[in-house]
């Protein structure tokens, strides 16, 4: 099959039901994984497995084949989900995603995401891209808030996707990190790849994708010892910043799958946000850029702390 994806499953996701185990794998929506099993695009061990509920066992062979091979309504339109819009053209949508809203479906996410949102007022994204994510040229974390492009056309699609490719698109994140970093301003270049240990979670790995992540101390604080830091990304791995910043030392104030969840600052997501975005237009009229301010809880959240050090 081309574009086939296979894998060995892990200990992780043992006894697991293979619907669900497709829907992590190749991530789509549980509804669009149990469709590629009845329709015989799925094996384990060489041999078509067409039950939903199958159990796996650490060590069997999983291949997924190309679900697009087999296509579907995608994603519906929801009036109801609001999506905060800075900038809209003909050619992109540039939004300030609010933490706690998803950017597209997908395992355990079917609808009520960002995409849902956009496709209500824009319906031609439904031909841009992929299916099941129309659109989107990258993504930030359910619990990230901050500045997300979205693609209009095929046309802006590629030329997103190209920027994202060679490292010259600009983004640039706010984060609040635990302790002192050793100095003002470094790079942290380490792979990045599913964890061993949890295949939901992504960690330093040897086998992993190439990663970098470029930071600089802004602030520091005594009590509790703290540090926000703006954090550049030349690559753009799945939770590459808290990955990144937790591998070191510092993990983010509030996250809690990656250390940051400690007595001493309340905060229900990890405080990190997407603050600034700049691109090549796809229309061809030059660099643009958007910035956003922190939103109120994170905002807040930093006005609890003492006067910062002053940062030498």
């Amino acid at each position: 099959m081309a574009n086939e994806q296979s894998e060995v499953i892990p200990e992780a996701l043992a006894g697991e039901r293979l619907d669900r185990v497709v829907a992590f794998m190749a991530d789509v929506s549980r509804n669009r994984a149990g469709t590629a099993i009845d329709e015989g695009l799925v094996t384990l061990n060489g041999k078509e497995v067409t039950a939903r509920s199958r159990r796996v066992s650490t060590g069997e062979k999983i291949v997924i084949g190309n679900l697009q091979r087999s296509p579907e309504a995608g994603p519906a339109p929801q009036d109801e989900v609001e999506v905060p819009v800075l900038h809209a053209d003909a050619e992109i949508i540039v939004v300030n995603k609010p933490a706690g809203l998803v950017v597209h479906p997908g395992a355990g996410n079917e609808d009520g995401t960002m995409v849902n949102g956009l496709l209500a007022q824009w319906p031609e994204l439904a031909g841009v891209g992929s299916s099941e994510r129309p659109g989107i040229v990258h993504r930030l974390d359910r619990g990230t808030s901050g500045v997300l492009v979205v693609a209009r056309t095929q046309q802006a699609y590629h030329h997103l996707s190209a920027q994202l490719a060679d490292h010259s698109m600009g983004r640039r994140y706010k984060a609040l990190c635990w302790g002192h970093f050793d100095a003002a301003n470094g790079v942290v270049d380490a792979p990045i790849g599913r964890s061993d240990k949890d295949r939901t979670r992504m960690a330093v790995v040897a086998a992993g994708r190439p990663a970098r992540t470029h930071y600089e101390v802004l602030q520091e604080w005594e009590q509790p010892e703290v540090s926000l830091a703006e954090c550049q990304l030349e690559t753009g791995r799945t939770h590459q910043i808290r990955v990144h910043l937790s591998a070191i030392g510092h993990a983010l104030v509030g996250d809690g799958a990656y250390g940051g969840d400690r007595i001493g600052l309340d905060l229900d997501r990890p405080f990190l946000h997407a603050a600034h975005l700049g691109f090549e237009h796809p229309n061809g009229s030059g660099w643009v850029s958007f910035d956003t301010e922190l939103p109120d809880d994170l905002a807040d959240l930093l006005t609890q702390l003492k006067e910062p050090e002053p940062n030498t």
